[in-house]
């Protein structure tokens, strides 16, 4: 039964980015054109309105992101909570999915009618416009899909569901090994700084963004006919591409991480989001996985997932 005071719970998952990071970030997209192959995860952030009149602390005014939130949907008089079952930081895509949860709370509460794609636009320029967080926008779309996504980025987005099958979700969490390094990364400053890059023409970035592209568009072929060993072996490569983009991606942590892997039979690693700290995706043959995670356990903390399948999901609402 509904707390009195709580007024509607809504969660929405993370993601692990397989490849094609960096290409949705305008002005490269919009100008290029972008592709991103990820899959959602069932590592969620988790919003709840709560009655003004009750106990619980006031995150909208602590919590920025909560906030902006609030104002841009113009919601007074109720206080609001985010928990998440993810490290801060951990190159998730963590705050897309804060920001998903909460739009999705919001209209809930209120009883309107939502859309996926609209809220996670919404939720982006609330980090991009209102916060000022350099960012892409395949953290959102994952967030409020779900599954695994084919996204194309223009001068507009164009969400694909890649269809998977039970077999191909369940070897994909089985074959995947999670860890976060314990650091925490400031994707803003790398992004910024790899879109400076980007603006002076430096070939190598150029050319590296170009071929991140193209392996995405590899990635999701082989995940839509469940070819695991063709995309462990992308995300190795993509990781080559992704590491030369600026000295800040890579840490002698993650470099450990993914030389330990290798060694232990890995397929491919490659770090998450903007890098510099965060989570290692690790790519895994059939039946060396459990090689790999305990070449790499002393690194960081492993992280169990299964592929999110719903997307932002209203879990309880009293609507106003």
């Amino acid at each position: 039964m509904i707390n009195q005071r709580e007024l509607c719970v809504a969660r929405a998952p993370t993601r692990i980015d397989l490849g094609g990071g960096w290409t949705d970030v305008p002005p490269y997209c919009e100008r290029e054109g972008g592709f991103v192959c990820n899959v959602a995860i069932t590592r969620y952030a988790t919003a709840r309105l709560l009655d003004a009149g009750g106990h619980a602390h006031d995150a909208a005014v602590r919590d920025p992101l909560v906030r902006a939130v609030f104002h841009h949907a113009a919601v007074s008089g109720v206080h609001a909570t985010l928990d998440n079952d993810f490290p801060l930081g951990a190159g998730l895509g963590g705050s897309s999915a804060a920001s998903a949860a909460l739009f999705g709370a919001i209209a809930a509460w209120k009883g309107e009618p939502w859309d996926r794609s609209a809220i996670a636009e919404a939720g982006r320029r609330v980090e991009v416009e209102t916060l000022g967080i350099a960012g892409g926008r395949q953290d959102h779309y994952a967030a409020t899909h779900g599954g695994a996504l084919a996204l194309t980025f223009g001068s507009s987005t164009q969400v694909r569901s890649i269809p998977i099958t039970a077999d191909v979700r369940s070897r994909l969490a089985e074959r995947s090994v999670l860890i976060y390094t314990g650091q925490s990364r400031i994707s803003g400053d790398t992004i910024t700084s790899v879109l400076g890059a980007y603006e002076r023409g430096e070939v190598r970035v150029l050319d590296a963004l170009r071929r991140m592209r193209a392996l995405a568009e590899s990635m999701a072929a082989a995940l839509e006919s469940g070819n695991l060993d063709a995309i462990g072996a992308l995300v190795g490569e993509h990781w080559a591409h992704q590491r030369s983009l600026h000295p800040s991606i890579p840490t002698e942590r993650i470099d450990e991480i993914v030389s330990r892997s290798l060694r232990a039979g890995a397929l491919g690693a490659k770090a998450m989001g903007a890098s510099g700290g965060g989570c290692v995706l690790i790519m895994c043959p059939d039946g060396r996985t459990d090689a790999v995670r305990d070449a790499v356990a002393s690194l960081g903390d492993l992280m169990d997932f299964a592929v999110d399948e719903a997307g932002l999901t209203i879990l309880a609402e009293s609507p106003a």
